[in-house]
């Protein structure tokens, strides 16, 4: 005849296997929903990115065709994980044709790029991180990588 003492001390040992056979069984279905948020999490910050990219090339696109002095200020969605924007091109103040958004990812870094089909340069620094930006968009007069040609071109800044 067992004792109450032995009685408990075994339900309790088969409390504690029971438990940590569905612990087991959790923890990777726990780990695999928290990969599964991030994955998710970084997805969507690549393509608020990419919406972001088009519309800042849209915006500049129509502003230049216009010619000078069009000028157009929007609102520019930055989402999470955002390093830094590049207009032109990655170097400083470059004359191009893209608008670059640097987003940190899961693998490093993702460059989302908009393509214009005008030339576009502007100095944005310190776009970091989920905010929203007052840009100003502004045809130039005469495009420095074309030499005076006269071909349409924006510059792109802050608002002041």
């Amino acid at each position: 005849m067992k004792t109450c003492a032995a009685a408990l001390g075994q339900s309790s040992l088969e409390l504690i296997i029971t438990l940590s056979f569905g612990l087991m069984i959790l923890l990777p279905i726990v780990t695999l929903a928290f990969v599964q948020v991030s994955n998710s999490n970084t997805t969507l910050a690549t393509s608020e990115a990419a919406t972001s990219a088009e519309k800042l090339a849209a915006i500049a696109t129509q502003v230049a065709s216009q010619g000078y002095p069009a000028r157009q200020t929007l609102l520019l969605e930055v989402p999470q994980g955002v390093q830094a924007v590049y207009v032109g091109n990655l170097s400083y103040n470059g004359i191009g044709n893209e608008v670059i958004f640097v987003v940190d990812t899961n693998n490093g870094k993702s460059y989302i790029t908009a393509y214009t089909p005008i030339n576009i340069s502007g100095y944005l620094p310190g776009i970091q991180g989920p905010a929203t930006y007052l840009i100003n968009v502004s045809a130039t007069k005469i495009c420095p990588a074309t030499r005076g040609i006269g071909a349409p071109c924006a510059f792109v800044r802050f608002a002041s």
